[in-house]
């Protein structure tokens, strides 16, 4: 714990910032846990990860929609996941873009997918920022409740069985990210549209949603 905590006190903005421009829960909720014990600040926290996710998505979206189809070709594992991911957004819409952060799987390729899909700037934009700011809210605000169960529970005991309480937290997450894979999986699959053929977005129309071909 000591350990832990010297690392979050000098380290702490740094890693979160880098963390959230992945998957950034892993990063983002044992920061929120140090800074319930005071050893950051929970506001400055929630700020930096806003920013580096939103960075990180953005850029995520420009770099399909302008470089979406040689990725697909040259990452042939992003197959799968972009396949869901078509699928996703052709049936939520923006209800997607608010919760593609949230969703295990297909986390990095969503907004890439976004982007290739023709996804209009003028839309997304404004989606990214709320989708971003709701993300660093949810994420900060669990690990900021969990800070309190911890001190509740007492650090001797957490450090004494907090192998154990990792491997069961791994445990509940794997589980769960299988059963909302295998649902994805056996639901109709949605073929990867050739960017080259999608028609372009009329950003004028308010009514815009991904090409059908999706």
């Amino acid at each position: 714990m000591d350990y832990f905590h010297q690392l979050f006190e000098q380290w702490g903005y740094y890693i979160v910032f880098f963390g959230s421009l992945v998957e950034g829960e892993s990063i983002m909720i044992p920061a929120s846990i140090a800074a319930y014990f005071g050893h950051l600040n929970i506001f400055k926290i929630m700020l930096v990860a806003f920013i580096g996710t939103l960075i990180a998505d953005q850029g995520l979206y420009y770099l399909g929609r302008f470089y979406g189809k040689n990725i697909l070709k040259k990452l042939p594992k992003l197959e799968k996941p972009a396949e869901k991911a078509f699928k996703l957004l052709h049936e939520w819409d923006y209800k997607f873009i608010l919760s593609m952060r949230f969703i295990y799987g297909i986390r990095i390729v969503s907004p890439i997918v976004v982007g290739i899909s023709g996804y209009p700037p003028s839309r997304f934009v404004p989606l990214n920022i709320l989708a971003a700011f709701l993300w660093a809210l949810i994420s900060g605000t669990i690990g900021y409740c969990l800070g309190s169960v911890i001190e509740v529970i007492g650090y001797a005991v957490v450090e004494r069985y907090l192998l154990i309480f990792s491997l069961s937290l791994l445990t509940i997450v794997i589980t769960v990210g299988y059963f909302a894979w295998k649902k994805l999986h056996n639901d109709h699959i949605v073929d990867i549209p050739d960017p080259e053929n999608l028609l372009p977005f009329d950003e004028s129309n308010d009514e815009n949603k991904p090409s059908k071909k999706l």
